[in-house]
C-alpha cells in the first residue's frame, strides 16, 4: 500500500480532541502553503481560510457552532469561505502568463472576457455554486494535508452563517463554506468507522 493510499485511509473525521493541545501559525502556514495547489475553475482560487486559535475568539466560534464541544477542544478552527467575486481576479491571475510570454495579449484578454461574462450571466446562484464548489475542493485537500503533519480534523456545518461572519468580521462577499476543527484527536472512545459502500453502490461505468 503506497503513502498516499495508508494516508486517505488514516483521515477520518475527529469528534473529539485532546484539551489543550497548542498548534503554531507556523504550523497552519505551512498547510496552507500546500493547500494553495488545490484545484480550482480557471485557476480563480475561490477558497478563503480564517485559522482561529485565540481562546475568546474561539469561544464565539463555538457558541456559532451551537455548542459543539469538538470546537472547545480544537487545538484550532479554521473557517473555510468562498470568495463570490473570484472571478474579478482573471486579470492579476493571469498577468503573469502574459509577462513570460506563455499567453500572449489576445489568449489573455479572451481568458478575462470570457470568465468575466460566464460568472456575471450566471448570476448570483452560480457565484454561490462556484464558491462553494471550488472552496470545498480545497478543504479537502487541507484536511489531508493536516493528517500528514500529524494533526486530525473535522469537517463541520452545523453552525450559524451570520454568526460566523459577525465573529470573525467577514464582508458579504465571502459565503462561509465549512468549519474544519483541527487538533490531536482523543481516541480513549474512537468509535469504528462508519459502513462505507462498495464501489458498486457509488460507482458506474458509460452511464447511471
Amino acid at each position: 500500500m503506497s503513502q498516499f493510499q495508508q494516508l486517505v485511509q488514516a483521515r477520518r473525521s475527529a469528534n473529539k480532541f485532546k484539551m489543550d493541545v497548542a498548534i503554531s501559525e507556523q504550523e497552519l502556514h505551512d498547510m496552507f502553503s500546500l493547500v494553495k495547489f488545490a484545484p480550482s475553475a480557471f485557476n480563480l482560487q475561490h477558497a478563503r481560510y480564517v485559522a482561529v486559535t485565540d481562546k475568546e475568539l474561539k469561544d464565539k466560534i463555538y457558541e456559532a457552532a451551537h455548542k459543539q464541544y469538538k470546537v472547545k477542544t480544537s487545538s484550532a478552527v479554521i473557517a473555510v469561505l468562498g470568495d463570490l467575486e473570484a472571478y474579478r481576479n482573471v486579470g492579476p491571475i493571469n498577468e503573469g502568463l502574459l509577462n513570460l510570454g506563455v499567453m500572449d495579449q489576445r489568449e489573455f484578454d479572451d481568458t478575462v472576457n470570457d470568465v468575466t461574462r460566464m460568472y456575471e450571466e450566471g448570476g448570483d446562484s452560480f457565484k454561490r455554486d462556484e464558491a462553494i464548489r471550488n472552496a470545498s475542493l480545497s478543504a479537502m485537500l487541507f484536511m489531508l494535508i493536516a493528517k500528514d503533519k500529524g494533526w486530525d480534523t473535522c469537517p463541520m456545518i452545523g453552525f450559524d452563517p451570520e454568526r460566523l461572519k459577525q465573529a470573525l468580521n467577514i464582508p458579504d462577499r465571502y459565503v462561509p463554506v465549512m468549519l474544519i476543527a483541527v487538533g490531536k484527536e482523543d481516541t480513549e472512545k474512537q468509535r469504528p468507522r462508519g459502513y462505507r459502500k462498495p464501489v458498486g453502490e457509488f460507482a458506474s461505468f458509460n452511464g447511471l
